[in-house]
């Protein structure tokens, strides 16, 4: 099985991200229960606006579509931005778009079958509100979800720490972090050998 982390930090790499270290956190656990991996900084790629596979010349999404076909899991990572996801976030989200008009022979959209996951900081209050938008877009485009396929932290209200500036990992995030590793492996693996029937 593999594993795709696609962070989307508002910074290309190598500036530090909270998202991406979460996202590494997450990757690291899956790889406890035999998942390899990769994580993908969004910001490092050329992404066009759109909703098509491919938006032309210079366009690099169908690079990191590549990667995603290829997992088994998609972890999207993401920080709160005015209680949403970042714009980069949003821009994958269209692009999966296209997804709906890709099928198999059977009538299946190509992301059936494949499991996805969300990660979320920030330093407001919010996550739920952000996963609940994630869950509803990847699902909507073809990804399952197993319960619990969400890790965040957010500090308090109008402070300003942040994730990775941390000394170390609060307990509740590595406790969720488990959950959504261990419960999203187990899907993953059940729809490999079980896939879903033609639609």
């Amino acid at each position: 099985m593999r594993a795709l982390a696609l962070v989307c930090s508002l910074n290309a790499s190598p500036t530090p991200s909270s998202s991406h270290l979460l996202a590494e956190q997450v990757m690291a656990k899956f790889k406890d229960f035999g998942v390899d991996g990769e994580v993908v900084r969004v910001a490092d790629f050329d992404v066009r606006p759109g909703v098509e596979l491919d938006m032309g010349e210079g366009d690099q999404w169908p690079q990191l579509r590549e990667k995603v076909m290829q997992a088994d899991i998609l972890l999207i990572a993401t920080p709160i931005w005015l209680g949403h996801p970042s714009s980069i976030c949003q821009r994958v989200l269209e692009r999966l778009d296209a997804e709906l008009s890709e099928s198999d022979d059977e009538g299946r959209l190509l992301t059936y079958n494949k499991v996805a996951a969300v990660a979320v900081v920030g330093n407001e209050d919010g996550a739920h509100k952000v996963s609940a938008d994630l869950f509803q877009a990847l699902n909507d485009v073809g990804f399952s979800l197993a319960p619990g396929a969400v890790t965040y932290w957010v500090g308090e209200a109008q402070q300003g720490t942040d994730y990775q500036d941390l000394k170390e990992t609060p307990d509740t995030v590595t406790s969720t972090t488990h959950t959504l590793a261990v419960n999203t492996v187990h899907l993953a693996r059940q729809l490999a050998e079980n896939p879903f029937p033609p639609s």
